[in-house]
């Protein structure tokens, strides 16, 4: 195997990670500005109250995307890396 096909596969792998990561980060990230909206708008500095939102709604997230997430890890293992494991 060569260098460049090591790292044809790992720059792969990491947009396969980075396309798995991406609908959770997004809901994270529009929870905390609307949480951070809320906060500034009724001066409430309240920690519990960005954490508690942010985790309810990424697992809603992630439950809701799991199937997409499964694809996406299966089809890159079954198109990249089992062929090299079965060629050598």
């Amino acid at each position: 195997m060569t260098q460049e096909a090591i790292y044809d596969i790992l720059r792969q792998g990491l947009w396969a990670a980075v396309l798995m990561s991406a609908p959770l980060l997004a809901a994270a990230l529009v929870v905390g500005i609307v949480i951070g909206l809320f906060q500034a708008l009724t001066s409430i500095q309240e920690n519990t109250l960005t954490f508690v939102p942010k985790v309810a709604a990424m697992l809603a997230v992630f439950w809701v995307s799991m199937s997409f997430m499964t694809a996406t890890l299966v089809a890159f293992f079954t198109d990249r890396i089992i062929p090299l494991i079965v060629g050598g």
